[in-house]
């Protein structure tokens, strides 16, 4: 492992779900990143619940998770400079989360072939051998990838953070 990459994805740690209005909603929060893998967590919260009747987390926040994740983890596979936008991604549901547990989500990234990165990753409770999901995807650094980065890391010089340009809950600026 890089010191310098594993310093940058440090750096850039705090960013990864910041800079995503999205995960922010969602409640994601970064574990751990090191280069080609990352960790992220979606905290149990009733909002989030796809069925009042068993409290079970809605599958739309663990597909969004894995994205999550998934794309993290191709970020640091391509070195933690390059923007990357879902090219592919393929989930395989084999049980429902378990009610007032958060969901982990472990991705890491299997290759690199030129701008694409291709990622695995698993869902789980808790224990990885019990899993929830598991998900394959390819990301791809794009043009549009690229200049969503760009603009980023602009806000970020001038002392504003994507996250502050979020709308807030209730549709309050």
């Amino acid at each position: 492992m890089s010191d310098d990459l594993q310093a940058r994805l440090d750096q850039l740690a705090p960013l990864l779900v910041a800079g995503s209005p999205h995960a922010v909603d969602l409640g994601f929060t970064l574990e751990s990143i090191r280069p080609g893998e990352a960790v992220m967590r979606a905290a149990y919260r009733e909002d989030l619940v796809g069925d009042p009747e068993t409290g079970v987390m809605h599958g739309g926040v663990v597909t969004a998770l894995l994205d999550h994740a998934s794309g993290t983890a191709a970020f640091a596979g391509l070195g933690g400079d390059k923007a990357t936008a879902t090219l592919d991604l393929r989930l395989d549901y084999m049980r429902p989360a378990t009610p007032g547990r958060d969901v982990i989500a472990e991705a890491r990234t299997i290759k690199v072939s030129g701008l694409i990165a291709f990622v695995s990753a698993v869902a789980h409770n808790g224990d990885r051998d019990d899993p929830i999901a598991t998900a394959h995807a390819a990301f791809m650094v794009t043009r549009v990838s690229q200049e969503a980065a760009r603009r980023a890391r602009a806000e970020i010089e001038d002392g504003v953070t994507p996250i502050s340009q979020a709308p807030k809950a209730g549709g309050e600026s």
